[in-house]
């Protein structure tokens, strides 16, 4: 079994229609059945996606007084920069953590040379493909035209991510345990490794990674607003003995400000009773980012969406 792949070209003309009908079909298949699909042909440079890989995975290799040299920053939102997980955290990796190139908020790292202005470039490509999904997302929810672009409208909160997984060991594997993305859409490309696995049925499905292939999946945000139409699918990463892993994600995310429920459309407007209570989006980043600064030891005591689930 694997995720289904989709070919994005029909959205980069404009005399294709019938590839377009044919791409978000397979989307809403594939969103409403595992919450995760890969996408070629995504207008993504191939060797800009190399370029990015190798130069993360040589970033990770520097001693640790060069990479804290690219540590957090104390005004951003999240920790800027680079980071290891905590000691205690069941998750083994380190990450360079940028947001949205105008924030302010960001400590590019001038070493490997180039690798700050390769982020960049990556973080605007990704950024324009995550609107692309976040249309076709629209639509297959046959949603008003543009309206979750309008819900969504401010791109400042958007972030990007290089993560370095450590080799596994002979008695732990885990490099990121089971989870779910609580934005709206992410985006991600890894190494040669692989490791990432998405969960279906309760069994794990391994994401075989692939040239120029971005693996997409809807966060905790569309399922709720979708009232469990759409899913946010629990995915985790596995680490390889005596490799490391490299990857890249993007994660299309939302002002803090907002508010988040499920839509009339898909509740009273067809009788359907919510599944989840209002929340405040900026509430729910705090509580996913105290699983990271303060993990616990068993992964079912992480908040999640749950969190907001109404009992039926």
């Amino acid at each position: 079994m694997a995720i289904p792949t989709v070919d994005l070209s029909p959205f980069f003309t404009d005399d294709d229609e019938d590839g377009r009908k044919k791409a978000k079909d397979i989307i809403k298949e594939a969103c409403s059945e595992y919450g995760f699909f890969q996408i070629i042909n995504h207008g993504v440079p191939l060797d800009l996606m190399t370029q990015s890989i190798q130069l993360s995975r040589t970033f990770f290799t520097l001693p640790d007084e060069e990479k804290l040299k690219s540590s957090p920053g104390s005004a951003a939102p999240l920790p800027a920069g680079y980071s290891k997980q905590p000691p205690n955290s069941p998750n083994k990796n380190e990450y360079l953590l940028m947001f949205q190139p105008q924030s302010g908020f960001n400590i590019l790292p001038a070493n490997p040379p180039g690798f700050g202005n390769v982020l960049e470039e990556m973080f605007t490509y990704f950024r324009k493909t995550g609107e692309v999904i976040e249309g076709i997302v629209n639509d297959c929810l046959d949603l008003p035209p543009h309206f979750l672009k309008e819900y969504n409208d401010d791109r400042s909160s958007d972030v990007m991510v290089a993560l370095n997984y450590f080799p596994a060991t002979e008695n732990e594997d885990t490099g990121l345990t089971e989870h779910g993305d609580p934005n709206c859409i992410s985006l991600i490309i890894q190494d040669e490794v692989g490791g990432l696995e998405v969960k279906k049925d309760g069994k794990w499905i391994p994401v075989a990674p692939a040239q120029s292939t971005i693996v997409v999946n809807i966060g905790d945000v569309i399922q709720v607003l979708s009232n469990n139409k759409l899913k946010s699918a629990a995915h985790r990463v596995v680490r390889c003995k005596e490799k490391r892993r490299q990857s890249l994600a993007f994660f299309l995310n939302l002002d803090g400000e907002k508010w988040v429920e499920p839509l009339p459309q898909f509740t009273e407007e067809i009788g359907e009773a919510p599944k989840y209570k209002r929340f405040l989006y900026k509430e729910y980043q705090a509580l996913r980012l105290r699983n990271r600064t303060h993990p616990t030891s068993q992964p079912q005591d992480m908040i999640a969406m749950t969190h907001y689930a109404i009992s039926s």
